[in-house]
């Protein structure tokens, strides 16, 4: 099934970002200073974030969703992730569960939790990774075993955003251990929490902070066989495999917005910040640098809107959302070490909003897939797609 957005007037696209633009310069850039070196959670802002509609961006019109295309929400997780990428991820865990129900569920399960999703009364994640299976997810060891008309989940998860505050998951699971290709023994189910469902510890990060990032553990804990999305065990990867394009597409507008965060940072500073009676900004050295650093902001920003325009088209875009997630999980760290060398000496302090950049920037080369296994998917496409003649 192919989801297609909903076409917004170019006005109204506009209207939007300007709204998400003024809300991120009056409600999080005061505060995320604070916040990230608390390493608190935001309620309150995760409360503004229902008021915009943000939990139901992608989710279709028909279930109270916003219904953006790929495209504007990659450009909405650029405009915040330039000021505080952590809470993008509060949103993007949440909106891949809702995907995945949209594009691959029953209609029982679309009317029953798609509503819901929207509006924020219902905050879910996506919860693949275990301690010992990260990008191989077909090495997850996590059961679920079918008794009469529910199944028993036993196993652990680990690395899941909105583990501890969400309130339901797309839980990843082997439904037969044993099935060959592995793949094919994979099913994924939505899980709320209740019974058998525990929070471990929340797991302390170098970056993206002021997020929950947490291990689950399930014991003997009973689903209700309507909770399989789409009704039927062994698509539980493929269901997976086509929502982490959206996922990658998050991800490199999660770059996007940290390269150019960094840049404004760099720019602004360079302009003001003098040596030798001028400011730095027009020293030769520093010009090299911040030439550089517009230009991968900018190649990183026309990637991944090639790649949402392709998601958006309903075409196959896991090479143009791997091409965007490695080029611009890149340039985000690379423009957030270059701006702290800019800053020179203030760029390795607390006091400076730099340093955080460059503490968040890592995650995105490492989040929905390394860099090193985005190189490899972008190598076999390339070649499935251009064949020798």
């Amino acid at each position: 099934m192919t989801i297609v957005a909903r076409e917004i007037p170019e006005d109204e696209d506009g209207q939007i970002l300007d709204m998400i633009d003024r809300w991120v310069a009056r409600e999080l850039k005061p505060i995320v200073k604070d916040f990230d070196h608390a390493d608190r959670y935001p309620h309150e802002v995760v409360e503004q974030m229902k008021e915009l509609g943000l939990f139901g961006a992608t989710i279709a019109p028909e279930y109270g969703g916003l219904g953006l295309s790929a495209s504007t929400y990659a450009r909405i997780v650029m405009s915040i992730s330039q000021v505080w990428m952590s809470i993008t991820g509060i949103i993007n865990s949440h909106l891949m569960l809702a995907l995945a129900i949209q594009k691959f569920g029953t209609s029982q399960q679309k009317t029953k939790w798609l509503p819901k999703l929207a509006t924020g009364e219902v905050r879910g994640g996506l919860a693949l990774t275990e301690p010992d299976a990260g990008t191989d997810l077909q090495g997850i060891r996590m059961t679920a075993k079918r008794d009469g008309d529910h199944y028993v989940i036993n196993g652990s998860k680990t690395w899941i955003t909105n583990g501890a505050e969400g309130s339901c998951l797309a839980l990843l699971v082997k439904t037969n251990p044993d099935a060959q290709p592995r793949h094919n023994g994979m099913s994924l189910f939505i899980a709320p929490k209740q019974e058998g469902f525990s929070v471990g510890r929340k797991l302390p990060k170098l970056g993206y902070k002021a997020i929950d990032t947490a291990e689950l553990v399930f014991e003997n804990y009973r689903l209700p066989a309507e909770n399989l999305i789409g009704g039927v065990e062994g698509r539980g990867f493929f269901q997976v495999a086509g929502g982490l394009e959206l996922g990658r597409i998050n991800v490199a507008s999660r770059g996007v917005g940290i390269a150019e965060g960094a840049l404004k940072l760099a720019s602004e500073y360079a302009q003001i910040r003098k040596t030798f009676g001028k400011p730095i900004c027009e020293h030769q050295a520093i010009q090299l640098k911040l030439g550089e650093m517009a230009t991968r902001a900018r190649a990183a920003r026309l990637l991944t809107l090639d790649a949402a325009q392709a998601f958006d088209r309903g075409e196959r875009c896991d090479m143009e959302a791997g091409m965007a997630k490695y080029f611009a999980s890149e340039a985000a760290l690379e423009n957030s070490i270059e701006g702290m060398r800019i800053h020179g000496a203030y760029g390795y302090s607390k006091e400076f909003d730099i340093e955080r950049l460059y503490r968040d920037a890592p995650l995105t080369c490492i989040g929905e897939g390394t860099n090193e296994m985005q190189r490899i998917i972008i190598s076999k496409q390339f070649i499935k797609r251009n064949p020798a003649a």
